[in-house]
């Protein structure tokens, strides 16, 4: 097997603001085809991190070196488009291969240029696709629900133009990706699409992403920037939480004894003061070396506690038959339902269909077109908005949390204080009086969670509560949310994060209907129950095809728009014969997998069966589409 060259090496990076140090003689590589994965607390500096690697961000010391011929394309969180450009044009901004030889041949024909110059011309544009460079650009803005792409970027929603962001860089097929949170603002089917996308990619990757099935699927290392020291895990996120816990539990033992260590020293120095002898300066030296080793603070996982919201009341939330309606298009219509104590419902959908619609009706903030909604006296509501996250900027850390309480109630009778609450949610005690405006994206939309939870709500709706999370807060949230004893709606694109909190799944939009259709289970098993349909319906259309004879070729007159074209045909033929040969590897997968005891072998099994079932549910719902029209 040949050796696989270094794409890129890092070099005693090293980034300050202010005072504030982000992180300090980062050294590491990245080989080809290599998929990895940055992950750390909000405010450590990922996205800091990848700006200086990709040159748009000086570090104050320290070298990145890309190898020689490497092209890198940059996903960033702040994004610099044109408003005044089309989604169109705005893929054609860039300087790769097929983008540079599509350029080469329009200017060789507007010059006139004939013979080798315009032949060379022309086969730079055989050489790169430029030819159908347009199609592919439909295609995966397609994917991305952008359709319209004659529209400018100025009338673009922040998540659309994130979108077209991330189709630029997709379109561009570097060497090198380096992606900062690519899966914000795409719905679910999205993320499975891009997953696939970046697999058949083969490109190597360099990402920060809070999805942890993103990380789990795609990811095949991963390094962990925690206290300014650069931790490398050889594996997938299941892997990086089984290592990093062993590591902790070892750093722990080491300060353990460290401790122990220096209260023996400790009384060794007491006992003798006047023993200041050269005999004993070296061990006055070790005893220095111990107690800064004992004194470091490994920061356990917050514990459990068990938050007392409001009392509820008999009456919660009631909706009867609403309607809601966008200009002339029904979102959705007929929902009835009364929400009882502690439950807990996700709601999921494309982009569009009415989600954030849904919340403001249940929040009381929108009437509906239809229909009423009822709440109880006894609810108290606890809304996590996109798009908060506003703080006087001259506060401090602790003031905005202490200007909604300076305590919420705990079983028994106890109190959290604001402090506390602060510490549990990852902010140690030194960043409780700094100054908000320091503060990172990610780490304002923690404090923002944060006042919501201090008014002690018995009704929590959180719209995206995920978006810009590191997987720690995220971890810390789930364990608070599991514990809240009251309902819980949530919309995120979060998979892991659905899966972990939510009982039944409310789907808006499914197959163009406009009732919402309500699955009992999380996330997966809502996936799980559509991929059966799917099967169930492929072969209830396969027995009908054996069983009823094959009409007279007749002329069909009217509409050809619904039609399936040559090409979908091809592509419907191909989904039948493909499926069941699918189908037999997966069968085969997971009998292998329950045989085998190697763990490595179990890993690459389990990687292999997690991405054919995504390939399979993206084929089943691919071929229903198509079965529909054909």
């Amino acid at each position: 097997m040949a050796e696989r060259r270094n794409m890129l090496s890092v070099e005693g990076l090293t980034k300050t603001y202010g005072e504030r140090q982000l992180f300090a003689d980062l050294t590491f590589g990245v080989q080809e085809g290599e998929r990895v994965a940055l992950v750390a607390r909000n405010g450590s500096g990922k996205s800091t991190l990848l700006r200086a690697i990709c040159g748009q961000e000086p570090a104050d010391s320290g070298r990145v070196v890309f190898s020689s011929g490497v092209r890198h394309g940059h996903l960033r969180q702040e994004l610099e488009l044109n408003p005044e450009a089309s989604i169109l044009d705005t893929l054609y901004i860039g300087d790769s291969p097929a983008v540079l030889a599509m350029r080469n041949y329009e200017s060789a024909l507007s010059q006139g240029l004939e013979g080798d110059e315009l032949q060379r011309a022309y086969d730079a544009m055989d050489a790169h696709e430029g030819w159908n460079f347009e199609a592919r650009a439909r295609e995966i803005l397609g994917k991305l629900n952008l359709h319209n792409l004659e529209r400018r970027i100025g009338s673009l929603s922040g998540g659309e133009k994130r979108r077209v962001a991330l189709a630029q860089v997709l379109l561009e097929a570097p060497d090198f990706l380096v992606l900062d949170e690519p899966t914000n603002h795409l719905d679910l089917d999205m993320i499975a699409w891009l997953e696939a996308r970046l697999a058949s990619m083969g490109t190597t990757l360099l990402m920060v992403t809070h999805d942890r099935y993103f990380l789990e699927n795609v990811c095949d290392r991963i390094l962990e920037l925690d206290g300014m020291t650069l931790h490398s895990y050889q594996g997938n996120f299941s892997y990086f939480l089984e290592k990093r816990a062993e590591r902790r539990a070892n750093a722990q033992a080491v300060q353990e004894r460290a401790q122990s260590h220096m209260k023996r020293e400790l009384e060794w120095v007491r006992a003798t003061p006047s023993a200041r002898t050269t005999k004993s300066k070296s061990r006055l030296d070790r005893f220095k070396d111990i107690k800064a080793e004992a004194a470091k603070r490994i920061q356990e996982d917050p514990m459990h506690i068990t938050v007392i919201p409001e009392r509820l009341g008999s009456k919660i939330v009631e909706l009867h038959k609403v309607k809601r309606a966008f200009d002339e298009r029904v979102l959705f219509q007929g929902l009835t339902h009364h929400f009882k104590r502690g439950e807990r419902i996700g709601l999921v959908g494309q982009n569009g269909t009415g989600k954030s619609s849904l919340l403001q009706l249940i929040l009381g903030i929108d009437e509906p077109d239809a229909g009423k909604v009822v709440v109880g006296e006894t609810v108290v509501f606890g809304h996590y908005a996109q798009e908060g996250g506003h703080f006087n900027e001259d506060w401090k850390v602790i003031d905005a949390v202490r200007d909604i309480a300076d305590w919420i109630p705990l079983k028994g009778g106890a109190k959290l204080t604001a402090a506390q609450l602060l510490e549990r949610f990852l902010f140690p005690h030194a960043m409780h009086h700094q100054f908000i405006r320091l503060l990172s994206g990610g780490e304002r939309k923690r404090l923002h969670l944060l006042r919501i939870l201090m008014r002690n709500p018995n009704f929590l709706v959180l719209d995206e509560p995920t978006n810009d999370l590191d997987i720690f807060t995220l971890s810390v949230l789930e364990e608070f949310l599991m514990d809240f004893s009251g309902c819980l709606v949530v919309v995120s694109h979060d998979r892991y994060f659905m899966d972990k909190l939510v009982d039944h799944v409310w789907v808006l939009g499914e197959d163009g209907q406009t009732s919402v259709r309500d699955y009992p289970g999380n996330y997966s098993q809502y996936r799980a129950m559509r991929s059966e349909e799917a099967k169930r319906a492929h072969a209830a259309q396969a027995a009908s095809k054996r069983e009823t004879p094959a009409p007279e070729a007749v002329e069909i007159k009217g509409d050809y728009s619904a039609r399936l074209s040559y090409k979908e045909r091809l592509e419907f033929d191909t989904l039948e014969k493909d499926l069941p040969q699918l189908e037999s590897r997966r069968d085969e997968l997971q009998a292998a997998l329950l045989a085998e005891s190697d763990h490595q072998k179990m890993q690459s099994l389990g990687e292999e069966l997690g991405h054919l079932s995504e390939q399979i549910d993206l084929a089943e719902m691919r071929w229903l589409e198509l079965s529909e029209r054909a």
